[in-house]
């Protein structure tokens, strides 16, 4: 039974020394409890203490890296059902799967394509995360040959090695590199031989157990008992209702019941339960929701891929920390004294439509953002973090009177109500009434400004 946070605050050395990242050993301890921390953060501890902590210190979902460097993927140490009541620690990595029967060229073609593509969103790179390759000849030779040519194409992305046999995982993970694959899967049948490939090199393995969850507990069982701790989990499923209904029952064993068995990240196939590259799409989004750590993907274009990775993205952030710029004064192409000066938010989406607007006007700008804790214009003016006394101490805090000739400031269209309060806090400036939406600043700078 998991102790309290109390219990395992009794066990803690009571130092209160800070190192485990917490002010107290209290703290400490009930983030223990609540599965938000491990025990290893803690350089004091006993071994004594270590044995009654295991059970409580132990993070209810594994974490699992696949990959090495910048562009592993972790997946796991998730705590919550529901995004809301708190939040998603680590997002899905999103592959694609190539085939060694098809023809190397068309290998090559999709792997670079994947490589080398990204979207930038509220100043984020997004990119898919790797590549899985299945030996679907079933020939040794021929599967290591094309993870050859994968990692020749993709030499620092993360590889999902996928094949029945033993002999064949072992001549793929020669030509692989060294750079920590997921090797998928171990069975009823070959658990045993895939096991010692994963426990020889160190590496994650996945199970599948396609008939029940307790047929898939009995695996993980047997392959932890022979020595391999890094365990990804696919039970099967592969139709939309089918997944989501035990991709949702494992969540909850693992975070409600504290089911160790059963508390690793999850493996899914969305182009195998679909019979068009759409249905794949919008299966692996209800997977990127419904709660898939690794998700790989059998077709791959741009047009589904950034909706993906923006759903992913969106998913994935903090819903208490919203995504946010550091406040101050950007400057937009080259702004003279006689340039426009704009404020807005520090809402990131906001500030990259107003910014990516003023940019694609033409017209060299002054862009001032001042800090609304992440809101945008509308929510943060309801909140009482952008009115009249916020900009014009934003104003003043930055220096922006120095930089300009003219005393002109143009607020959003939306925060119109609060103009008449802005210059009497800014005597001697004049308030222009800017555009309700980002799309229509570049015509009025071209059509309504003027610094005289």
């Amino acid at each position: 039974m998991a102790l309290t946070g109390l219990q395992i605050y009794k066990l803690l050395p009571k130092t209160n020394c800070k190192e485990c990242g917490f002010p107290t050993c209290l703290a400490f301890a009930m983030k223990l409890a609540a599965k938000q921390a491990e025990l290893s953060q803690c350089p004091y501890i006993s071994e004594e203490a270590k044995q009654a902590l295991a059970e409580a210190s132990a993070p209810p979902i594994r974490l699992v890296t696949v990959g090495v460097g910048d562009k592993k993927v972790e997946v796991g140490n998730e705590t919550v059902m529901f995004r809301h009541e708190k939040t998603f620690y680590h997002p899905p990595g999103l592959f694609v799967r190539v085939k060694d029967t098809q023809p190397k060229e068309e290998i090559e073609a999709i792997v670079s394509q994947v490589a080398q593509y990204s979207v930038e969103r509220v100043g984020l790179t997004l990119t898919f995360n790797g590549i899985a390759v299945e030996n679907a000849s079933g020939d040794a030779g021929t599967f290591a040959a094309c993870v050859e040519t994968v990692r020749a194409k993709a030499d620092d992305y993360p590889l999902i090695l996928i094949s029945n046999d033993a002999e064949a995982m072992k001549a793929a993970l020669e030509k692989e590199g060294g750079k920590n694959p997921l090797l998928y899967a171990a069975t009823p049948e070959n658990w045993e031989a895939m096991a010692g490939v994963a426990k020889e090199h160190k590496l994650p393995l996945a199970l599948r157990a396609d008939s029940d969850l307790s047929s898939l507990a009995s695996l993980v069982e047997q392959v932890k008992g022979a020595g391999v701790e890094d365990l990804v989990l696919d039970p099967g499923k592969r139709d939309p209702a089918g997944t989501l209904a035990v991709m949702t029952q494992l969540r909850r064993l693992a975070l409600k019941k504290n089911f160790r068995l059963l508390g690793y990240p999850i493996i899914t196939f969305p182009g195998e339960g679909a019979e068009t590259p759409e249905e794949e799409a919008l299966i692996a989004a209800q997977h990127i929701a419904k709660y898939s750590g690794f998700i790989v993907l059998d077709h791959f274009d741009p047009a589904v891929a950034y909706p993906l990775l923006t759903l992913r993205l969106n998913i994935y952030t903090d819903p208490q920390k919203p995504i946010q710029v550091s406040p101050g004064v950007y400057e937009i192409g080259k702004p003279s004294p006689e340039s426009p000066l704009l404020v807005t938010t520090n809402f990131s989406l906001t500030y990259f439509s107003v910014a990516g607007e003023v940019d694609g006007s033409g017209v060299p700008s002054w862009l001032l953002i001042c800090d609304s804790e992440g809101m945008s214009v509308l929510t943060a003016w309801a909140a009482g973090k952008f009115d009249a006394e916020k900009i014009a101490k934003t104003v003043k805090q930055y220096g922006i009177e120095e930089k300009l000739k003219h005393r002109k400031i143009i607020i959003p269209g939306f925060v119109a109500v609060i103009s008449g309060e802005l210059e009497d806090e800014l005597p001697g400036w004049e308030v222009m009434v800017g555009p309700r939406e980002a799309v229509d600043i570049p015509n009025y700078l071209k059509t309504v400004w003027s610094p005289n």
